[in-house]
């Protein structure tokens, strides 16, 4: 069955199923639809996917087959519950979703209701003796936030346990904690490690192949940051070349800082790509997601300055930002500046360009707020995020495709960025810290130069100045390309760039080269190899990529070293001898 292509279905409305969505509907009732089910079921599907669909399809034959009577369903946010309201509407299921734990019984014109995980954490009690009054099937939206704290956990297990059936649904079923997600089931691998074991997964590379969903072109930006500390000192840095921890986050923190130059000069490429995705894409909308209130009414404000158009800003604490949203959604507007609020869950299937202006760097955080642009209307469509060349942000790139489970019985820090770290470095503080005492922390400098696009597992590009031909070809990129036309382009204008530098070389080429461009050009022979390796084989290039890191060891090829990728280019090189011979 193939995708409901050309034209997007109305969300939550579609007549018929997608492929993996009638998959999943026979691993739940069997191949004949005859079996009645589990009572506890995993699903796992990339955001934009159409999970909803799936679930409210599958609470319709629930509730048909008399199952269930009742439904109830759970998400992050209070936006979320009028989402799921309204879609669920639209399939003849009636969900009050401005229930409240005072309220008592639901009106008898509903079958269900719509609550947060707050919510239910409140009181739950009250939730359980719902649930043990009628047979009921309680969908866990984004199921992850079940486990957001033991006494989340807790309440979420009291009040559903007596549940007739639960549908647990997740785009990234991962966290970054070692809390077990209540209802989802843990299996112990030949490591000793438990992983969370899904009933069924439906992940970015297969939506990618069905053209579910939209492939994803990553414009990283690095440059030269200089900040001055309490003590006075001037520090200076350049975001894309290896640094330690500390300079990272300080020098990440002074990028996205409005006082300087370099969060401008990225939405000012950002806007000229939005302008060139509405030449095929006319309702084509960016979102920029922010740290915080002060820095997004800022982002707003250079926004205007660049487009010539106000911006809607959603803030976390805004009683009116539901309706801002759907606004937003609604209209051809440019461009929506958000705290958060549009990291999961939201659906504006117009959103082409993103700005990850924010210090979250989760690969949770990070994949749910990339899932936000991911979600296709027509085939051809594309998307475009522009980030900070920062290595965590740059290994989850290059990962847009591996599928995950949470995993339990592990230190709780990941290698990379401390978010605790970044989150103290970036709070606001309205005086400093002692008497007399300067700030610990003020931007003197910092400005943009265009580094990389990441695609497929692949990088391309040269560092280039804002504003410059260079960066313009790659802003231009057609916005309707089927995913192996947008790896074509790529190759053949990095080839053009090689090829231009090469020309307006003289004496030895590596003449007063950096180690940052030496790693640069390493990066390049390496996709040049892979791209040679691809067209010989027909394998795609992340599956090549994926295949050299599995017999090289090391990082992406994003956060890969000097030695690392001379080691996988004589790895490939050692593959093309042996097919020759």
């Amino acid at each position: 069955m193939p995708p409901a292509f050309p034209e997007r279905a109305a969300w939550g409305t579609a007549s018929s199923l997608r492929a993996w969505q009638q998959q999943a509907l026979e691993a739940y009732f069997g191949p004949d639809g005859s079996a009645q089910g589990p009572r506890d079921f995993l699903t796992v599907a990339t955001p934009g996917a159409g999970k909803t669909t799936f679930a409210l399809r599958l609470a319709r034959e629930l509730l048909e087959r008399r199952i269930v009577v009742a439904i109830t369903i759970i998400c992050p946010t209070e936006h979320l519950k009028r989402q799921w309201a309204e879609a669920a509407a639209r399939v003849g299921i009636k969900i009050d979703p401005e229930y409240q734990n005072g309220q008592g019984a639901v009106g008898r014109e509903f079958h269900g209701i719509a609550v947060t995980y707050a919510t239910v954490a409140a009181r739950p009690p009250l939730h359980r003796n719902r649930t043990e009054a009628r047979k009921t099937l309680v969908i866990f939206d984004e199921v992850h936030h079940a486990g957001d704290g033991l006494s989340w956990g807790d309440a979420v297990r009291e009040a559903f346990e007596p549940a007739a059936r639960r549908l647990a649904l997740s785009g990234t079923p991962f966290r970054t904690d070692v809390n077990p997600i209540p209802f989802v089931q843990y299996e112990e691998g030949p490591d000793g490690i438990r992983r969370s074991r899904a009933d069924y997964t439906y992940g970015y590379g297969p939506a990618l192949a069905d053209g579910v969903v939209r492939p994803v072109i990553f414009l990283a930006y690095a440059g030269e940051m200089r900040w001055r500390t309490r003590a006075g000192d001037e520090i200076t840095a350049t975001l894309g070349e290896p640094l330690t921890q500390d300079q990272t986050a300080q020098a990440w923190r002074a990028a996205l800082d409005p006082k300087g130059d370099w969060i401008g000069q990225v939405l000012a490429a950002a806007d000229r790509r939005l302008t060139e995705l509405r030449r095929a894409i006319p309702d084509a909308g960016g979102l920029v997601i922010a740290t915080d209130h002060e820095t997004a009414r800022a982002y707003a404000k250079m926004l205007r300055a660049v487009s010539g158009q106000g911006a809607t800003i959603v803030l976390s604490d805004d009683p009116g930002a539901s309706k801002k949203i759907k606004q937003f959604a609604d209209s051809d507007d440019r461009w929506m500046v958000a705290v958060r609020m549009v990291s999961e869950g939201v659906d504006i299937p117009r959103l082409a360009v993103g700005v990850y202006a924010t210090s979250t760097s989760t690969p949770l955080f990070f994949a749910q707020a990339i899932g936000r642009f991911v979600r296709a209307r027509r085939r051809g469509e594309t998307a475009s995020v522009f980030l900070p060349s920062v290595p965590t942000l740059m290994g989850h790139a290059a990962e847009m495709e591996t599928e995950r489970d949470h995993v339990l019985d592990r230190p709780v820090r990941e290698d990379g960025l401390d978010d605790d770290l970044l989150a103290e470095a970036n709070r606001q503080r309205d005086t400093p810290d002692a008497v007399g005492e300067e700030l610990a922390f003020e931007t003197v400098e910092a400005s943009a130069t265009f580094d990389r696009i990441l695609y497929d597992g692949g990088e391309f590009g040269m560092q280039a100045a804002p504003g410059s031909a260079e960066e313009e070809e790659f802003l231009g990129i057609p916005g309707l390309l089927e995913p192996e036309q947008v790896g074509q382009l790529l190759r053949k204008r990095q080839a053009d760039q090689i090829a231009r530098e090469r020309k307006t070389k003289t004496g030895d080429p590596r003449q007063d080269r950096t180690a940052a461009e030496d790693l640069h050009a390493l990066r390049k022979e390496l996709n040049g190899l892979v791209g040679a390796w691809s067209h010989r084989t027909g394998q795609p290039h992340g599956v090549i990529h994926t295949e050299l890191r599995r017999s090289c060891g090391g990082p992406p090829l994003a956060q890969a070293s000097g030695p690392e990728v001379r080691r996988r280019i004589e790895k490939i090189r050692e593959w093309a001898a042996r097919r020759r011979t």
